[in-house]
């Protein structure tokens, strides 16, 4: 272990009563800029945890989200509480609240993350890199609007982020911010650096030749009706050469759609099937109109060791903060891949957490693995050593 790390991590058992003390001891004294907290929603007093952590590590701001798994110093893993702090030494964060999803002021919100960015930059003028790392509840309904509207405020700044989870139940998820553990909501950090950074996305599919039209959809509620003009989860399995009753959580991490925005395909995962109508739920809003392809998946792991190799090219990550959508440990799971995939993540040095979606600057996305690489700062560079 490093005695200096460009970042500080920390983990514990979710069942630990003294979890927040257990923590912020292990991060070891600041000053910090930011941390960062992923919790599973196995932890007993979530409001606890989340209250006790940000008075421990005060005056530093405490963020974070519940998790549908965690990826820690052993790769996936259930059942704990993972924490990362920035160190003043190298990082300058702002935190940007959004309390109310569903009536957040557009121009408000734009505003405030433009004053940031410019915040940081008078403050280490010095530092030239930065990106926004956004968490916001996932079962909001809400990350394709609150991704587009802070597009115009982020200038050149790349933006990431993961859709707080709750395991695989879909009941409750949950952002904390200011001591709080809160629902429909939203935080956003923007953080500036003195080391150089790569925001990234990654998924493992390829488009097929296979296409559909959305003929009849609920925006709102990401529900699908018609897909060329026949019922959606009978037309879907039709294409795939399958039985609608066959139609499973598997079916669609193994076999999801695809739109093409930008000159890219960008994949748009189904969540599930209505069975009282045949509608399908899916995890991101898809509208009328819209052209989706059916897509293959590569091997997975395959995909991910070549992806990984690529950021680190041009120099070795010191860590990477990532966020991996909860189907793409569904699909590592069935296919018995789990264990390869941590062997990675842990080579990697990736810490993170298993999302019900995700972001990338304007977008929101499934099944796709966004993050930051954060790479060691030049000798010489203002809060480094020569």
């Amino acid at each position: 272990m490093d005695d200096d790390p460009l970042i500080r991590t920390a983990e514990v058992s979710a069942a630990d009563a003294q979890a927040a003390t257990v923590l912020a001891a292990a991060l070891g004294p600041g000053p910090f800029a930011l941390v960062v907290v992923f919790a599973s929603p196995r932890v007993p007093d979530l409001d606890a945890l989340v209250r006790d952590l940000s008075s421990a590590l005060a005056p530093v701001p405490v963020i974070g989200c519940t998790t549908a798994g965690e990826i820690g110093a052993q790769g996936y893993a259930e059942g704990l509480i993972v924490a990362t702090a920035l160190p003043a030494r190298h990082f300058r964060a702002e935190v940007l609240a959004i309390p109310d999803l569903g009536s957040f002021d557009t121009q408000t919100v734009i505003g405030d993350l433009i004053r940031a960015r410019t915040t940081l930059a008078r403050l280490v003028p010095e530092w030239e890199h930065d990106f926004v790392f956004l968490l916001v509840d996932g079962l909001s309904t809400r990350e394709d609007a609150l991704a587009s509207t802070l597009a115009p405020g982020l200038g050149a700044t790349p933006l990431f982020g993961g859709s707080a989870a709750d395991g695989t139940r879909f009941l409750e998820t949950f952002v904390f911010w200011n001591g709080q553990a809160v629902r429909n909501a939203a935080v956003a950090a923007v953080v500036r650096t003195a080391c150089p950074v790569r925001v990234f996305k990654f998924d493992h599919f390829r488009p097929t030749g296979r296409r559909m039209v959305v003929t009849g959809a609920d925006p709102s509620r990401r529900v699908v009706h018609t897909i060329n003009a026949e019922p959606a989860a009978r037309e879907y399995a039709r294409l795939l050469g399958k039985d609608p009753a066959q139609l499973t959580p598997f079916t669609f991490a193994a076999h999801p759609v695809v739109v093409r925005i930008g000159g890219r395909h960008h994949v748009r995962s189904i969540r599930q099937v209505d069975e009282q109508t045949g509608d399908l739920i899916f995890f991101s809003a898809i509208d009328d109109g819209l052209v989706l392809t059916l897509a293959e998946a590569e091997d997975m792991t395959d995909h991910l060791a070549q992806a990984l190799s690529g950021i680190a090219e041009q120099g070795t990550p010191a860590a990477i903060l990532a966020c991996d959508c909860v189907l793409r440990r569904m699909e590592a799971q069935e296919k018995q891949l789990s264990g390869r995939i941590s062997d990675l993540f842990r080579a990697h040095r990736v810490i993170g957490f298993s999302t019900y979606g995700e972001q990338l600057n304007g977008m929101h996305v499934n099944q796709t693995l966004t993050g930051v690489a954060l790479y060691p700062p030049p000798p010489g560079t203002a809060g480094t050593p020569t």
